[in-house]
């Protein structure tokens, strides 16, 4: 049984800047809390607790000096009710997700009305919105939901996407407010590498070679998720959280394996999957 590798697969820039940022600071003797997972990989979150940087639900479980922000970006009134409670700022927050923040307050400042393509509940999503007047703007993630709104209602439109998704997935939706509201201009903010790693998982499950695909990340990693949705399109493909997933009768009759890996699954993870792969193949 062999195993290929998608050409483009797991941690992205933002979350490995993160990793590194709370692991400096756990080694350097810091100890803090995070506000919600830094990344959406249970095995980053163990890993982060074992340093001494654990991860809370809210602000008010903090017992430390250090408050750290995930990648995912919070509120910007987070920053001030950290300060207010005398905390100090662990900021490890994707400049991607930065870089939506901004075009979003600029796009304000000009007068558009603000559409966010994405999941309500997400904390990115939940980051952007949270202190917005709800006047200001509508998330929507279907034709469904944007063919509902009357977009000519407003003088200006400005979409944004949340990065984890692939915009050019979601053309059908843009397209709905585009042909509502002449005046909607997109805003250059995509990651890109959530359209690559997609891409490629795109390539792989098309790969004749292959059998079936292994998909690994975190159960709730809204990019792991998507991933083994593009990949269960072309063929049987399982979601797996590490190598102790597995189940080895999924391999009967198998001779190639496609694996691939979301955004927020460590490199070592991936290598232990492959490993238990191999070793399968040898039973």
């Amino acid at each position: 049984m062999r195993v290929k590798r998608a050409a483009k697969y797991g941690f992205c820039s933002g979350v490995r800047v993160a990793d590194i940022k709370v692991k400096r600071f756990a080694k350097g003797g810091g100890r803090g809390a995070i506000l919600g997972q830094v990344v959406h990989n249970e095995r980053v979150v163990d890993e982060m607790a074992r340093l001494g940087v654990k991860t809370v639900k809210s602000m008010d479980e903090v017992n430390d000096d250090v408050i750290v922000f995930s990648a995912h970006g919070v509120p910007p009134s987070y920053h001030e009710a950290a300060r207010r409670r005398g905390l100090e700022v662990l900021d490890t927050t994707c400049r991607f997700v930065y870089d939506i923040h901004h075009e979003s307050q600029r796009a304000l400042a000009d007068g558009a009305h603000l559409v966010f393509i994405g999941d309500p509940n997400h904390r990115e999503v939940i980051g952007y919105t949270h202190d917005l007047d709800g006047a200001l703007f509508h998330i929507v993630h279907t034709v469904e939901e944007a063919t509902a709104i009357d977009w000519s209602a407003y003088p200006a439109i400005r979409i944004l996407y949340q990065t984890t998704l692939n915009a050019d997935e979601y053309e059908d939706v843009v397209r709905v407010i585009e042909q509502a509201n002449a005046n909607t201009a997109r805003a250059d903010t995509i990651c890109y590498a959530t359209k690559e790693n997609q891409d490629a998982a795109r390539v792989l499950a098309s790969d004749p070679e292959i059998d079936i695909v292994l998909v690994v990340g975190g159960k709730h990693s809204a990019n792991t998720r998507h991933l083994h949705d593009i990949c269960a399109r072309s063929k049987p493909s399982y979601l797996v959280q590490d190598a102790g997933d597995i189940d080895a009768a999924w391999f009967q009759g198998v001779d190639c394996v496609g694996l691939t890996a979301g955004a927020s699954t460590p490199d070592y993870v991936i290598d232990e999957v492959e490993a238990r792969l191999r070793a399968l193949a040898h039973l």
